[in-house]
C-alpha cells in the first residue's frame, strides 16, 4: 500500500516529547480525529537495533510514540502545546516478526476510547503490508 507522506522526520520530531536518540517515529502518513498512520525507517544508529534486528522494546516504543504523535498533532492543529503523556498500561502486545536494518515499518493507531486525558488505542504494525505486531495501550496525559 503506497501512502502519502503528511509529515517528515523534522516535523514529526517537533511534535514528540522524545528527542534523539530516543525517537522511534520519523513519518506521519495520515491523521484523523480517531486514527493515525506513522512510520519509522530503522537505521543502524537506532538504540533498539541489535544483531541486525530492531528489538521488541523498539517496536513497543514505536507504537507508544505513534500514539504520542497523534496527541501532539492534535494539539498542534489547535495551536496549543501538547502535554507530556505516559504509557498507562499495555495489553496483549503480540510481536510476530522483528524488522531488520533499513526496513520501514508502519503503525496504524485507532482510538477506541478517549476520556479525561486517558486514551485507549489499538495499534497494528506492518512491514511491507505484513502484520508484524499488534496490541492495545492506554496512555495518560500529565496534568
Amino acid at each position: 500500500m503506497e501512502t502519502t507522506l503528511v509529515l517528515e522526520k523534522e516535523a514529526v520530531e517537533n511534535l514528540l516529547p522524545q528527542k534523539f536518540p530516543f525517537v522511534m517515529v520519523d513519518k506521519m502518513y495520515s491523521f484523523t480525529e480517531n486514527s493515525l498512520v506513522s512510520g519509522l525507517k530503522i537505521k543502524d544508529d537506532n538504540i533498539f537495533y541489535d544483531d541486525n534486528f530492531f528489538l521488541e522494546a523498539g517496536l513497543i516504543e514505536h507504537m507508544a510514540q505513534s500514539v504520542a504523535l497523534h496527541t501532539g498533532y492534535e494539539f498542534f492543529l489547535k495551536n496549543e502545546k501538547a502535554p507530556t503523556g505516559y504509557i498507562g498500561s499495555i495489553k496483549e502486545i503480540e510481536i510476530k516478526k522483528l524488522p531488520k536494518i533499513n526496513d520501514t515499518i508502519q503503525s496504524t493507531v485507532t482510538i477506541i476510547q478517549e476520556f479525561a486525558g486517558i486514551t485507549l488505542v489499538d495499534i497494528v504494525t506492518t512491514l511491507n503490508n505484513e502484520e508484524i505486531a499488534n496490541g492495545q495501550m492506554k496512555t495518560v496525559l500529565a496534568k
